[in-house]
């Protein structure tokens, strides 16, 4: 019989593993093209694989937990299998009555129709063979790593310095030298320990790329909301009648597209490998959004190119996804600035992370009535604080207070933004 060996596809923007959350097929059993075979979470997302072929599947390769590189055998195939009446029967408890589950990349194959197969080739750090080797021995990603060679190359020195302490060093405090050695001693001692994995262990191991890379640089200033609070509540009516719960979110957007136009510094990306500044000339906002699985940072794509209530459901839309599941993976990538909230229980202000590869983050907090002064008077008004991280390799503080304050101009001047509806 025929046999045929499916891959775990590359799925682009950097993606190049996969962590397997659950088997919906097992050995022995028939399947039908497009059945749903296994769920794989990235760090975009977590998406369902359905097999590319009908036939028998021969062999899994990967237990829940495990993490798959792209490129990776997942499933071994025979094609040309003919199942028996037991194994239709099987086959139809799989499908789950003819529902089909949702899969959230559509047709995977090795390489998804639409994507550079040449993105996880430009995530691929330069380094050497023997450099690449010493990564390995010493468990160093070299993705994590901050180049100092010429070209932005890494060097081994780079890989030493980011790896482990050398065996005869000093154990610190709270190391593996000074735990319990058993699990049971452990779990006496009152400790839990889980494994860092899933969208946690992506968002770990990004905010440190991030900390590790950019030189963080946050400036915060007041924004008086007063106006913008009034204006909401007049339109919030004949928003809710086309669908639409209005929030403050599509007023920031705009504000921030504006000022991105000005200030075009801050749209722009940093290519580590070629060592060039990346202008964007389009602007797909991240909203970041927190989930039962974690953050998560889905991108409102051509944001410059939609109306005040096309943002505010597509937002909607968009964190509605997220929060269930269902959000694809490309609707998680290809962001070029990103906005953050923390609520209403964010504090006085907070500093974000700048979500690489970008190059700055608009973090916005609670809203407060506090005394504002007005020409000669002291009146009680709406305040928001606004606090701008950036990259300071590549932005300066003069262009950074200069896009603040532009966004800050539109939301206290909010009849301003009329001018920018698409």
């Amino acid at each position: 019989m025929a046999r045929y060996e499916f891959k775990l596809p590359d799925m682009g923007e950097g993606v190049s593993e996969g962590e397997i959350v659950c088997w919906h097929v097992r050995p022995g059993q028939f399947v039908t093209e497009d059945q749903p075979m296994v769920d794989v979470m990235t760090d975009k997302a977590t998406v369902t694989i359905g097999a590319p072929k009908a036939g028998k599947i021969v062999e899994t390769r990967g237990a829940v937990g495990e993490v798959v590189q792209a490129h990776a055998v997942l499933v071994v195939f025979e094609l040309d299998g003919k199942p028996s009446g037991a194994e239709r029967a099987d086959r139809g408890e799989a499908k789950k009555d003819g529902v089909r589950f949702a899969t959230a990349v559509g047709d995977l194959r090795d390489n998804l129709p639409g994507i550079d197969e040449s993105a996880s080739a430009r995530d691929k750090p330069l380094a050497t063979p023997a450099t690449r080797k010493l990564a390995r021995d010493l468990g160093v990603d070299l993705r994590m790593v901050a180049p100092t060679g010429p070209s932005g190359r890494v060097t081994s020195q780079d890989v030493r310095a980011a790896g482990p302490p050398p065996a005869d060093a000093p154990a610190s405090v709270g190391t593996r030298a000074d735990a319990p050695d058993s699990a049971s001693s452990r779990a006496a001692a009152g400790e839990e320990r889980t494994p860092l994995k899933g969208v946690r262990r992506k968002t770990f191991e990004n905010v440190t790329r991030s900390k590790q890379t950019a030189a963080h640089f946050t400036m915060v200033e007041e924004c008086d909301v007063t106006a913008l609070k009034e204006l909401r509540e007049r339109l919030k009516a004949p928003a809710l009648e086309r669908g639409v719960k209005l929030s403050f979110l599509p007023f920031i957007v705009k504000a921030v597209v504006h000022s991105l136009r000005l200030h075009p510094i801050l749209n722009a990306a940093f290519d580590e490998v070629t060592q060039e500044i990346v202008t964007r000339r389009y602007y797909n906002i991240g909203i970041a959004t927190a989930t039962d699985n974690g953050l998560l940072v889905p991108v409102l794509k051509n944001a410059d190119k939609l109306a005040l209530l096309e943002i505010g459901r597509e937002i909607q839309r968009l964190a509605a996804d997220a929060r269930s599941g269902r959000i694809k993976v490309d609707e998680l990538a290809g962001g070029t600035f990103t906005i953050t909230s923390l609520g209403d229980r964010g504090g006085l202000f907070a500093t974000p992370i700048i979500h690489f590869p970008e190059v700055a983050i608009l973090g916005i907090h609670r809203m407060k009535q506090k005394p504002l002064v007005r020409g000669q008077q002291i009146v009680i008004g709406d305040v928001m604080l606004m606090s701008l991280s950036f990259d300071h390799r590549l932005i300066d503080g003069h262009v950074a207070a200069a896009f603040t304050y532009d966004v800050i101009g539109c939301l206290e001047r909010p009849e301003t933004l009329l001018l920018e509806m698409a």
